[in-house]
C-alpha cells in the first residue's frame, strides 16, 4: 500500500441527495488528492464517497459492520467483514488520519466522539455541533463546502502527519 494519508468520510446510510452529492465530490478530490478513502461501507454518503473515488481512480475502504461482504457498496476497492455492528466505528475512526463527517445521525456522532477521542481531526460539512459546557467551543473544523472539506482534512492529516507518508 502506498504512503498515502487515510481520510475517514463518515455520514447516515440514509442521507439526503445533498449529502450524497457532496459525498461523492468529497470521494472524487479524495482520490485526486491521492488519499486513500475509508468509510463504514454501506449506502447514503459511504456509497456517493465511494462512487466518487472509484470514478476518479482512487482506492477505497468499506470497513462493514457484518460477517458478510456483499452488502458493502459496488463501488469500493476493498471491503472488510468486522461482525463488530455499529463497534465497527471505532475502526473507520481509528484507521483515519483525518475524518469528514457529511451530515449524518447518532452513528456519525458515535464516529465524530472516537475520532476527536483518539486525537484525529474531524471537519464537519453540515454535521453535528458539539458545544458542550466545559469545553472551549466546537472542536471540529467547519467546512464551507466539498472542496474546502477535502482541503481542510488534507491539511490537517498532512499537520498530523508531519509529512511522513
Amino acid at each position: 500500500m502506498n504512503g498515502a494519508p487515510y481520510i475517514s468520510v463518515i455520514g447516515a446510510g440514509r442521507a439526503s441527495d445533498d449529502e450524497v452529492t457532496a459525498a461523492e465530490e468529497i470521494g472524487r478530490r479524495l482520490a485526486e488528492a491521492g488519499a486513500v478513502l475509508v468509510c463504514g461501507g454501506l449506502g447514503g454518503v459511504m456509497d456517493g464517497a465511494a462512487r466518487g473515488c472509484e470514478e476518479a481512480g482512487g482506492i477505497s475502504v468499506g470497513v462493514l459492520p457484518g460477517d458478510d461482504r456483499t452488502p458493502g457498496s459496488p463501488h469500493l476497492t476493498v471491503r472488510i467483514a468486522t461482525g463488530l455492528g455499529e463497534a465497527r466505528n471505532a475502526i473507520v475512526a481509528r484507521a483515519a488520519d483525518a475524518v469528514i463527517a457529511v451530515g449524518g445521525e447518532f452513528g456519525t456522532l458515535s464516529e465524530i466522539a472516537f475520532a476527536l477521542k483518539m486525537g484525529k481531526p474531524v471537519v464537519g460539512l453540515g454535521t453535528w455541533s458539539l458545544d458542550l459546557e466545559g469545553l472551549p467551543g466546537d472542536p471540529l473544523q467547519r467546512a464551507s463546502d466539498p472542496a474546502d472539506a477535502v482541503a481542510k482534512a488534507m491539511e490537517a492529516a498532512e499537520r498530523l502527519a508531519g509529512s511522513t507518508w
